[in-house]
């Protein structure tokens, strides 16, 4: 007997979700209230779970849209009693296992008989819990590939989640098998590998003998020369057989752009037949012909990559914040002489003394620091109903990591010596750089420096970093002529940005916080005084 799982009812408004992940694949045994796939709407994500125990039997796909009470999956009865029993039997007779076809699950991987525990056992490595509002990750890449030796506590996989990047260690020394591929998402609690004993290898190797079979069992599943929800739409629209078009996706499936390149093969035979109308007719006198396109030189061709988790979530943040918040930008000019004249001055001792370079981001720092002492709204934050002023300065830097935008935060930065935020500013740009920054390390900032200027930008409107309210621009350092005293003079200025949130900080408190920062900077002894 079996029970069908349909898609419940999520909310009012909410009429239909999307599948975005099996968590459970078709064929494994479940257990009653286990998680068996994630449904996403479009304001939130859900979790669908088993009725009952039994064998799961998947009727709909990953990325399919599905009304509310459409069936998603069923769960027979005695399946798993059954699959348990028979793993004994099948043991004392590997010939029949071997000869037998090997069913394929969704995706098209044939699934083998499982070989007999190797010395040592098997141990599953699963996604282990990084932060309380993490539910996912993404298997970046793998460090060590299926069938290395690894030792324990060695690093094996790279974690991805939309705030950081983890490692992923072996729990023990044998043979990795790999589960999971690059760039899957995993729910927490998956399992991405294991890793078995001594033997391991040489036990597996009989798996690869029937070729001929696994490649009969991909071509014959039923996802072969079946389009995608996407892919047969386009087919519909264009008028294209499905039998025409040969699928590249798993296990024969058509996909998108199978369909999208079917749709110019249809087409080509009517481009044929215009050009040669084109070329019967005369043109007509006095009317020149249009020039041909240039022909080309060299391939043509588009790359299509999968966003990261991290760029996915910098692309919900940064809408939400220009959706969210009555976001201005003020600007200003700075007379950067002083603080050039310092460090040429005191690098040498500076970097002597302290171990670290006297660059421009210790002086801003500072700066900042002592002109949020005197506007505490531009240190602010909106929550709910309240505005939430901190008499701490919490400096979140932008920092451009190789995934992406990172932006690690200096704390208690009111309270440090310019040589302690140098020191902070390189090891967090080390570890930006390294994939090795942690979730408290990005989170709790106050206020956000980002400088654009290292990569030449002269002018630009910095986005806010929610839920802070305030944000300052850097930018390129150029000589140009400047007045001073009535005379025409060269000085290397740059241009400052200050983006703010309006509902809490007024124009008079914005433009103030600017000057107070330019003031400081044009004369670096008020830094040292405090005044």
């Amino acid at each position: 007997m079996s029970l069908t799982i349909k898609v419940p009812p999520v909310g009012e408004s909410i009429t239909e979700v999307t599948l975005s992940s099996w968590i459970k694949k078709d064929g494994d045994a479940v257990k009653m209230d286990e998680v068996i796939a994630e449904l996403e709407s479009d304001k939130a994500t859900f979790e669908l779970t088993a009725e009952k125990a039994g064998i799961l039997k998947t009727v709909a796909k990953e990325g399919d849209t599905l009304p509310i009470g459409a069936v998603v999956a069923t769960i027979e009865e005695g399946g798993a009693a059954s699959a348990s029993d028979a793993k004994p039997a099948a043991q004392p007779q590997p010939e029949v296992v071997a000869n037998a076809p090997a069913p394929a699950p969704v995706g098209g991987t044939p699934v083998n008989a499982t070989p007999a525990p190797a010395a040592g056992g098997s141990l599953q490595v699963k996604v282990p819990t990084v932060g309380e509002s993490i539910t996912e990750v993404t298997l970046s890449r793998w460090i060590k590939k299926d069938g290395d030796s690894v030792a324990m506590d060695e690093a094996i996989a790279e974690l991805e989640s939309d705030k950081a990047t983890f490692e992923l260690t072996a729990e023990k020394a044998g043979t990795l098998k790999t589960i999971a591929k690059e760039g899957d998402v995993l729910p927490i609690g998956a399992v991405v590998c294991t890793i078995e004993g001594a033997g391991a290898v040489k036990a597996a190797a009989p798996v690869a003998a029937p070729t001929a079979t696994t490649e009969t069992t991909k071509q014959a599943t039923y996802a072969s020369g079946t389009p995608s929800p996407a892919a047969a739409k386009i087919l519909a629209e264009k008028g294209v057989d499905t039998k025409s078009v040969s699928g590249t996706g798993v296990a024969g499936r058509i996909t998108k752009e199978d369909a999208l390149l079917a749709e110019k093969v249809s087409e080509n035979p009517q481009v044929s037949k215009d050009a040669e109308k084109l070329q019967v007719s005369s043109p007509k006198p006095g009317i020149a012909s249009p020039a041909p396109a240039p022909a080309s030189t060299g391939p043509r061709g588009d790359r299509r990559e999968k966003m990261s988790s991290l760029r996915k979530t910098v692309a919900k943040r940064l809408v939400a914040v220009k959706n969210e918040t009555a976001m201005l930008t003020t600007f200003n000019e700075v007379d950067m002489s002083p603080i050039m004249e310092i460090r040429s001055k005191y690098k040498d001792k500076f970097k002597e003394k302290h171990g670290v370079g006297l660059g421009f981001m210790s002086f801003f720092t500072k700066a900042v620091c002592e002109a949020l002492k005197d506007w505490p709204a531009v240190n602010a934050r909106i929550e709910g109903e309240e505005v939430v002023y901190s008499n701490f300065a919490d400096i979140s830097i932008a920092v451009s990591a190789p995934k992406g935008l990172v932006v690690p935060v200096i704390r208690n930065a009111e309270s440090m010596s310019l040589a302690d935020i140098e020191k902070a500013v390189a090891a967090l740009a080390v570890k930006a750089r390294e994939n090795k920054l942690t979730l408290e390390e990005m989170t709790g900032g106050t206020f956000t420096i980002t400088n654009g200027g290292v990569f030449g930008s002269m002018m630009s409107t910095p986005i806010l970093n929610s839920p802070q309210s305030a944000i300052l621009g850097m930018h390129n350092i150029i000589e140009r002529p400047v007045a001073v005293n009535g005379q025409v003079v060269i000085r290397p200025m740059m241009y400052l940005a200050l983006s703010y949130d309006h509902r809490i900080i007024d124009g008079r408190e914005s433009v103030s916080f600017l000057v107070r920062v330019k003031q400081l900077l044009e004369d670096p002894a008020r830094l040292l005084l405090g005044v």
